[in-house]
């Protein structure tokens, strides 16, 4: 076997030997923060809790988390949400977040990564577009609870649930594609506006994506180019052990991928672990809360597909086939100068460490075909990756972009 089929089976084994540290540290967590014990009261009680939370959160597994998305404001009025699922599929269900109130509003397509994360990492995305648009959403499944009878998961299959979605909630949808998706984004477009498909979206979003990462190459970048493809594999890619329905499946798995974010800022993650303990013992709850919500979201992974990981690895991060014009779609190459019918608006954030300024803008470049008048670019300042979709600056500054570019788009139809 090429990959480290054993790899996985010693991160189980790793957790549950740690069962009874985390049961001890959750214990003595609980008797020394309860108020009916006396130690609760004292400096040295509040440092052991403290001390007991920070082991149990490190040594703990955090579940997928809910979209929890029940209310939003529309024109100054609230407005209640019903989350629906629209269509579900082996590896993605495609959500609706619909507003119980008759309005009309552009609908909007956000497609998520695919990229250890779940789609919740979103969630901040999808309320800040809610007032203003019909928000959809891709939610991709975890590759560990897929069975291997369902088969295999590529980067053309991604490329083809995502062509699906359009073509199902067009002909006047928008797409939002954030960080990786971009690509597969801006291939299922130009596919459809070549063929003269009618539900060909209004307008595609682009948000720190991958186009081309030969511009402004980060270390994400530098590390696909530094191995070769067959490195990846023997020592990225292993089975998921007997204890899931995706028994022997071969996943990146998500346990992986995160340590790999963990290790981009790691002394960051390392104080942000101190100061949590610093604002328990102080008794600092609204910081501690927020360090809680941020990091349950954060350290929820999934496993991804082997086939979807390598595929990204070699045909976006090492031959970059789509901007040199060699990526090919079901046998035919993708020509994004076809598109002609798609407004295109590129997003960037000045301090992307993920994805560097230049690489999205690219597709301005490859969209040939497209007038000036339905191209737009924007490099958001004093934000990174996560900012340039995602908290206080995408809010108040990039949503006002997203949503003057949605209906200009909608006019020009």
């Amino acid at each position: 076997m090429r990959e480290n089929s054993h790899l996985y089976h010693l991160h189980e084994f790793h957790y549950a030997a740690m069962a009874p540290f985390r049961a001890l540290a959750t214990a003595a967590k609980h008797w020394h923060s309860s108020p009916l014990s006396p130690l609760s009261y004292t400096g040295f009680g509040r440092r052991v809790a403290a001390a007991s939370e920070v082991v149990e959160r490190i040594t703990r597994r955090y579940p997928k988390p809910s979209f929890g998305i029940a209310q939003t404001t529309v024109d100054g009025k609230p407005v209640n949400i019903l989350e629906e699922v629209v269509e579900t599929s082996p590896f993605c269900r495609l959500l609706h977040f619909r507003k119980e109130a008759d309005m009309h509003q552009p609908k909007l397509l956000i497609v998520a990564p695919m990229s250890g994360h779940y789609a919740t990492l979103l969630r901040g995305t999808a309320e800040a577009m809610l007032p203003f648009t019909d928000v959809y959403i891709t939610d991709w499944a975890d590759a560990r609870y897929v069975p291997t009878s369902i088969g295999r998961f590529n980067l053309e299959d991604y490329i083809s649930y995502t062509l699906t979605y359009m073509q199902m909630l067009g002909p006047d949808v928008h797409v939002m594609a954030v960080c990786q998706p971009s690509v597969p984004t801006l291939i299922a477009a130009s596919v459809m506006n070549e063929v003269g498909d009618h539900a060909a979206p209004r307008s595609i979003i682009l948000i720190g994506g991958p186009i081309d990462t030969r511009e402004s190459p980060t270390k994400v970048n530098q590390m696909s180019q530094e191995y070769p493809l067959d490195w990846f594999e023997r020592h990225m890619i292993t089975r998921v052990p007997f204890n899931y329905p995706g028994f022997m499946r071969r996943v990146y798995p998500g346990f992986m991928q995160l340590a790999s974010f963990l290790s981009l800022n790691l002394d960051r993650h390392i104080k942000a672990h101190v100061d949590l303990f610093n604002h328990l013992i102080v008794g600092d709850g609204e910081s501690a809360a927020a360090h809680r919500k941020f990091y349950d979201e954060y350290l929820s992974v999934a496993d991804l597909p082997a086939e979807f990981y390598l595929d990204c690895i070699d045909q976006v991060f090492q031959r970059h086939l789509l901007p040199r014009g060699e990526f090919v779609y079901k046998g035919q190459k993708v020509r994004p100068e076809a598109i002609t019918r798609t407004a295109l608006l590129t997003l960037e954030g000045e301090l992307d460490d993920i994805s560097g300024v230049g690489q999205t803008y690219a597709a301005q470049k490859l969209c040939s075909g497209l007038p000036a008048s339905m191209k737009q670019h924007h490099l958001q300042p004093g934000v990174g990756h996560y900012g340039i979709f995602n908290g206080r600056k995408f809010r108040e500054l990039v949503v006002p972009i997203i949503v003057k570019f949605i209906h200009k788009a909608a006019e020009a139809a």
